[in-house]
C-alpha cells in the first residue's frame, strides 16, 4: 500500500477521536470548547454546534478511512495508523484542555468545586 494511505488512516484516527467528545457533550446538552467559540478552542460553544462539529469530524474520519485504499479491521499497519492518530490527538487535546480548565476553572460548570485548582 502507498504511504499516503497510511497517512490518511492516521488522520482518520485523529478526526474520529476528535469527534467523540463533541458528540458526547452536544448530545448530553452541555456546552464544550470548539474552534468556533470565542476565543477558539477555549470558549464554550453550544450543544448544537458541538453535535454538528462532532458529526463533521466523524464524516471526515470515515471518508479518510474508507475512501483511500482498503482498510483492514485486524492487527495491521492500517489499524496501527488509525490508533496512533487517535492517541496523538487524544493526548494533545488532554494536555491542552487541562491547561484551559485550570486557567478558567471558576467559569466552567463541569468541574466540581473540590477538584478546582486553588480551592
Amino acid at each position: 500500500m502507498e504511504w499516503y494511505v497510511y497517512l490518511a488512516h492516521f488522520f482518520a484516527g485523529v478526526f474520529l477521536a476528535n469527534g467523540i467528545p463533541h458528540l458526547v457533550h452536544g448530545i448530553s446538552g452541555f456546552p464544550f470548547q470548539s474552534p468556533f467559540a470565542s476565543p477558539p478552542a477555549e470558549g464554550l460553544s453550544s450543544p448544537i454546534v458541538n453535535v454538528l462539529w462532532g458529526f463533521a469530524n466523524i464524516v471526515a474520519g470515515y471518508v479518510l478511512l474508507a475512501g483511500l485504499g482498503p482498510f483492514v479491521f485486524a492487527l495491521s499497519f492500517d489499524a496501527l495508523a488509525v490508533g496512533l492518530g487517535a492517541l496523538t490527538i487524544s493526548v494533545s487535546l488532554a494536555w491542552h484542555f487541562a491547561r484551559v480548565h485550570a486557567k478558567h476553572a471558576a467559569k466552567l460548570p463541569l468541574i466540581p468545586k473540590d477538584r478546582r485548582e486553588g480551592t
